[in-house]
């Protein structure tokens, strides 16, 4: 695009289709030596659709600097994007591996907790589990599973009401069969 000052006399698709062709080689330029080959075509393309949002804003005199702006900020956006998709990634490996529970009866150092989160329905120990393992807030965690807060915190105390009682269950059913009472009784009535 010409530099003058009637350049924002073009308006709208053709005032952008002339800074396009002025500034695309060197918009492209800029990205291809700070992005991923795979994303340049993507960065440009939205540098060049933020100039059209923003047609008023684009200084008619200097509109390289401003383009090249545009882009290390699409750039550094899609950096926090794949950085956030990342740690997703990590995240749901690590839950995925959280939900291979051990089986009813081996030796479980929680005291019983990991066999009852696992004898839980999934919505309660998705939202335990969003809340104890990932870190979240009960807000967030309504917001990953697409919830009214006020709903989650409802299933999240039915879920922990739940898990208690079924820590208790457990607990009191191994106390009663490692507990000699229950095998001398058992005993003395064999006996009769």
């Amino acid at each position: 695009m010409p530099e003058s000052n009637d350049a924002h006399d073009l308006t709208g698709a053709a005032g952008v289709e002339a800074l396009f062709h002025s500034h695309y080689a060197a918009v492209s330029a800029y990205v291809r030596r700070r992005a991923p080959a795979e994303s340049v075509d993507d960065v440009v393309a939205e540098t060049f659709v933020v100039a059209w949002r923003r047609w008023e804003r684009v200084p008619v005199d200097d509109a390289l600097p401003w383009l090249l702006a545009v882009a290390r900020n699409v750039i550094a956006t899609q950096r926090r994007g794949m950085q956030r998709r990342s740690a997703l990634a990590v995240r749901l490996r690590r839950f995925a591996e959280a939900q291979t529970f051990e089986p009813a009866g081996v030796e479980d150092p929680d005291g019983g907790i990991a066999s009852a989160l696992a004898a839980l329905g999934e919505k309660d120990r998705e939202a335990l589990t969003l809340i104890a393992w990932d870190g979240l807030t009960p807000r967030e965690a309504a917001a990953v599973l697409g919830e009214l807060p006020a709903t989650f915190r409802a299933r999240l105390h039915r879920a922990k009401r739940r898990l208690r009682r079924l820590v208790e269950e457990r607990a009191h059913h191994e106390e009663q069969t490692d507990s000699p009472t229950p095998r001398l009784l058992e005993a003395k009535e064999s006996t009769r």
